[in-house]
C-alpha cells in the first residue's frame, strides 16, 4: 500500500504543477546525464557471476567481441562519446546480405571458425557454442547464415555421411571455400518432415540418383544461403528404391558452379524481403530431373548398393526415420541458447536506461524520480531477470546435454531441446516487447537495438519447429514414458520425472513469506503441477482412445492439456538448472542475490493462471504469490546494474540509449 500511495503522490503532484492557478510557472534546469556506476553499488563480484552464466571460453568471446570492434566491417558509430557496433538496417536487403558474407570471410581470415568441423570433442563443440553466441549479439543473419553453412550444412555431412563424405567435404566446408546450404522445408511442409513431396528414385544403369519435384508444393523454401551466394546444398527427399518409398533421405547436390552460375536442371528464385533476417539470402529452390552420383547420398543409416538394392541395419521405417533425424536436434539447440542473449542484450539497455531516465517529481522542486525506482517499472523488468538468469542455466545445461550425447540419450535431447526452444524463444519475444515499451520511444529507434530485434527474431518461433508442435511433442514422450512405466511396473528414470515415484507434494492452506522462498517449497509447487497434469494428460488421451479415437486423435482432441504440461514441464526442468548452479556456490553475496532471483523465477512461474485454474493454488495464496514477487523487486533494485553488467556484453553491443542518451542525441552528434 505504501508504493501505491507513493505512485499516486507523485502523479498527484505532477498534476497539481501542471495547474495554471497553483504557482507562477519557472524554468527548470536542463536534465544532466549521470553514469549509474557513480551511484550504484556492487554487492557481488560481477566477473563471478559472468563465469556462473557464462560457464565456458570467456576469453574466447571477448576475443571475438574484439575482431568485431576494430573492423570497419561491422558498421561502428560513434553516439555520445562511445563506439557502437550494430548492422546497417538501413541498407538494402542486397546491401545487407554482401555485408553479412564479408563478415564471415572476415573472421574466417582472422581464424574463427579454425577447427569447427575438422576437430572432434567437446572443447570445440563448446568452442564453436560460444562462437555462435557471440555472432547472435551481433546480428541474427551472421548467426543464421553461419548456423546454416556450419551446423546444418556442416552438421548433416557430419553426422549423416561416412568417412567418404568427410573426407571429400568437411575441410572445403570449414574453410567456406564450399558455401552449404540445407533444404529440407518446402512450400507445402515444414514441420512434417515425414511428409515432403521431393521425389528421388535411382538409376543402375547410370549408378545416379535422379530428384525431382512433382509438384509446385514441393519447391523447397526459405532456403538459407541459396538465393545468391551458396554453391552446394543437403536435399532432403523421399526415396523411391524398385517402386517402395523407402522414407526420407539427404543427398549432396551442387547448386552453383565455381563461376556462381545456377547448375542445369535447377531454378532457384529469391524468397524476398522479410521482416527481420535480410542479411540472409533465403531463396527458392525447383529440381527437374537433376542427377547426382550414387555416392552423395549421405549413408550412415542407409545406402543402396550400385545395382540398386536397399540397404539399412535398422528395418523398423520409424525407427530409421529416428536415427536419420536425431542429430538436427543441434539446430534447435542454437536457436534456444542465441535467443537468451538477446535477452540479455534487451534488458542491459533497457534496465541501464532505466537507471539514468527520470520522470515527474515527487515533491515540487525536487528530482523527478528514477524510471527504475518506480516499483511498477521494476515489476515489469526484474522478473525478466530472472527468467533471463533461469534460461541461461537451462541453456548451459543443454549445451552439455547436446556435447555429452550418445545413442541413448538422443530421445532425451530431442525432448528437452524440443521444450527449451520453444519456451525460450516465446520468453525472448516477451522480453523484447516488455523492454520496448520500458524504453519508450527511444525503443523505437534501430539504433538502440531492442525494438529492431522483436522483427529478428520473430521467426524463431517457427523455425526449425513451430513451438506448438514441439511443446506437443514434449506432451507424447511424457505420455509415454508414463505408459511405459505403467506397463514395466516400473519407477519413473530420466526426464526428471523421479518426483513421480514419491508422495504427491502438498501445497500449505496459508503460504508465509518464509515459504514461498523455500527452494524446497517452490520446487515441490513446479512438481505438483507437472504431475497432475500428466495424470489429467493420460487420463483424457485414454478416454478418448477408449471410444475408439486414433492415437493421433486423441492427442489432437486432447491439445489444451498438452500445452499446459508442456509448459509445466519446462519450468520444473529449468527451475531444477537453477538450483543446482546455486548449490555449486559457497556462502556469501552472490549465492544471496542468485537466491533472491531464483525466488522470484519459481514465484513468477507459480503465478501462471494454471495454478488457480487447476486449484492447485487458492485466490488468497495467489494473492500472497503476487505480493511476494513485488517484494522480492524492490530487494533486487540495489542489484540493478551488477546483475545486467554480469552479463559480460560489451557497451559497444548495447544501444546507445544504454549510457549518455543525452549526449547521444545532441545536436553535436547529428
Amino acid at each position: 500500500m505504501e508504493q501505491a500511495f507513493k505512485r499516486t503522490q507523485i502523479l498527484t503532484n505532477h498534476l497539481l504543477q501542471s495547474s495554471p492557478s497553483s504557482q507562477t510557472l519557472s524554468s527548470n534546469a536542463c536534465l544532466s546525464y549521470s553514469p549509474p556506476e557513480l551511484s550504484e553499488n556492487y554487492a557481488f563480484d560481477i566477473k563471478d557471476m559472468r563465469k556462473l552464466i557464462d560457464r565456458h571460453n570467456l576469453e574466447e568471446r571477448d576475443w571475438l567481441f574484439g575482431l568485431m570492434k576494430q573492423s570497419k566491417l561491422f558498421n561502428p558509430k560513434v553516439r555520445g562519446g562511445k563506439v557502437f557496433v550494430s548492422p546497417d538496417y538501413n541498407q538494402s536487403m542486397e546491401q545487407q546480405r554482401e555485408m553479412t558474407l564479408k563478415r564471415i570471410e572476415y573472421l574466417l581470415e582472422k581464424g574463427a571458425f579454425k577447427g569447427w568441423l575438422t576437430e572432434k570433442g567437446e572443447d570445440i563443440e563448446m568452442r564453436k557454442f560460444a562462437g555462435f553466441e557471440v555472432c547472435s549479439i551481433y546480428d541474427h543473419s551472421l548467426f543464421t547464415k553461419l548456423g546454416v553453412h556450419f551446423f546444418l550444412w556442416g552438421g548433416a555431412i557430419q553426422f549423416f555421411g561416412t568417412k567418404y563424405h568427410h573426407d571429400k567435404w568437411l575441410r572445403d566446408t570449414e574453410n567456406y571455400s564450399i558455401k552449404g546450404c540445407f533444404a529440407m522445408t518446402e512450400l507445402g511442409h515444414g514441420s512434417n518432415v515425414r511428409g515432403l513431396e521431393t521425389v528421388t528414385t535411382y538409376d543402375s544403369n547410370t549408378g545416379e540418383f535422379v530428384i525431382n519435384m512433382p509438384c509446385e508444393s514441393a519447391q523447397k523454401y526459405w532456403i538459407g544461403g541459396a538465393a545468391n551466394h551458396a554453391t552446394h546444398t543437403v536435399v532432403f527427399s523421399q526415396l523411391h528404391i524398385n517402386g517402395t518409398n523407402q522414407g526420407v533421405h539427404a543427398f549432396i547436390v551442387q547448386i552453383r558452379d565455381a563461376d556462381g552460375n545456377i547448375c542445369p536442371n535447377i531454378r532457384i528464385v529469391d524468397c524476398g524481403h522479410k521482416i527481420g533476417l535480410n542479411g540472409v539470402d533465403n531463396g527458392r529452390i525447383w529440381f527437374d530431373n537433376v542427377r547426382v552420383p550414387r555416392e552423395n547420398l549421405l549413408n550412415s543409416v542407409a545406402d543402396v548398393s550400385p545395382d540398386g538394392k536397399y540397404l539399412s541395419s535398422i528395418e523398423n521405417p520409424d525407427q530409421r526415420f529416428a536415427a536419420f533425424m536425431a542429430p538436427l536436434t543441434v539446430g534447435r539447440v542454437n536457436i534456444a541458447i542465441s535467443s537468451v542473449y538477446q535477452s540479455k542484450v534487451a534488458l542491459a539497455t533497457s534496465i541501464r536506461y532505466a537507471l539514468t531516465r527520470r520522470a515527474f517529481s515527487l515533491k515540487q522542486n525536487e528530482p523527478e524520480v528514477l524510471l527504475l525506482d518506480y516499483p511498477s517499472h521494476q515489476r515489469r523488468l526484474f522478473p525478466l531477470v530472472a527468467k533471463t538468469y533461469a534460461m541461461s542455466f537451462a541453456a548451459n545445461y543443454l549445451k552439455m546435454l547436446y556435447v555429452k550425447r550418445t545413442p541413448q540419450s538422443n530421445k532425451i535431447i530431442h525432448i528437452v531441446s524440443s521444450s527449451f526452444k520453444a519456451t525460450f524463444t516465446w520468453n525472448n519475444m516477451q522480453i523484447l516487447q516488455e523492454c520496448r515499451e520500458a524504453c519508450g520511444g527511444q525503443g523505437l529507434k534501430t539504433e538502440n537495438r531492442v525494438g529492431q530485434l522483436k522483427g529478428e527474431y520473430d521467426v524463431q518461433s517457427t523455425f526449425e519447429g513451430d513451438n506448438l508442435i514441439l511443446m506437443q511433442q514434449v506432451s507424447k514422450a511424457l505420455f509415454a514414458e508414463y505408459m511405459a512405466a505403467q506397463k514395466r511396473n516400473k519407477v519413473f528414470k530420466g526426464l526428471g520425472l523421479e518426483h513421480m515415484n514419491k508422495p504427491c507434494p502438498v501445497i500449505p492452506l496459508q503460504l508465509t513469506s518464509t515459504t514461498l522462498r523455500c527452494s524446497q517449497f517452490q520446487m515441490d509447487a513446479l512438481c505438483l503441477r507437472e504431475r497432475d497434469l500428466l495424470n489429467r494428460f493420460v487420463a483424457d488421451v485414454s478416454k478418448c482412445k477408449a471410444k475408439g479415437e486414433s492415437n493421433e486423435q486423441a492427442f489432437m482432441m486432447c491439445y489444451e492439456l498438452a500445452q499446459d504440461l508442456g509448459k509445466a514441464f519446462s519450468d520444473r526442468a529449468i527451475f531444477q538448472t537453477f538450483v543446482d548452479a546455486e548449490t555449486t556456490l559457497p556462502a556469501g553475496s552472490l549465492k544471496d542475490v542468485l537466491g533472491t532471483l531464483r525466488s522470484l523465477y519459481a514465484l513468477i512461474c507459480i503465478e501462471d493462471v494454471s495454478f488457480l485454474q487447476y486449484g492447485y493454488l487458492s485466490v488468497d495464496n495467489g494473492a500472497n504469490v503476487r505480493r511476494e514477487i513485488t517484494k522480492l523487486c524492490t530487494e533486487l533494485r540495489p542489484h540493478a546494474l551488477a546483475l545486467v553488467s554480469s552479463f559480460g556484453i560489451p557497451d559497444a553491443f548495447l544501444g546507445p540509449i544504454a549510457f549518455n542518451w543525452i549526449e547521444a542525441n545532441a545536436w553535436s552528434s547529428v
